[in-house]
């Protein structure tokens, strides 16, 4: 009885076989997270901040802090 004969190891161009995989599944993997980003963080941000400041009055937030006594002038 002979032993089973195992094949031989693809040792030529493992390395760039296996870079070529790699690169390009991280390069859809991270635009695909940016896009994520930019949908799920970014834009509804910035859409809250310009909801903000559409209706934000500084005058009238700076007179109700000057009434709550905020603002102090020497001791």
């Amino acid at each position: 009885m002979s032993a089973p004969v195992l094949a031989k190891p693809q040792l030529r161009g493992l390395l760039a076989k296996r870079l070529r995989f790699h690169i390009t599944a991280a390069f859809i993997l991270s635009l695909g997270c940016a896009t994520m980003y930019k949908f799920g963080v970014a834009e509804p941000r910035k859409r809250a901040y310009q909801n903000f400041y559409k209706r934000y009055d500084a005058v009238k937030d700076f007179e109700e802090m000057y009434q709550a006594g905020v603002f102090q002038y020497g001791k």
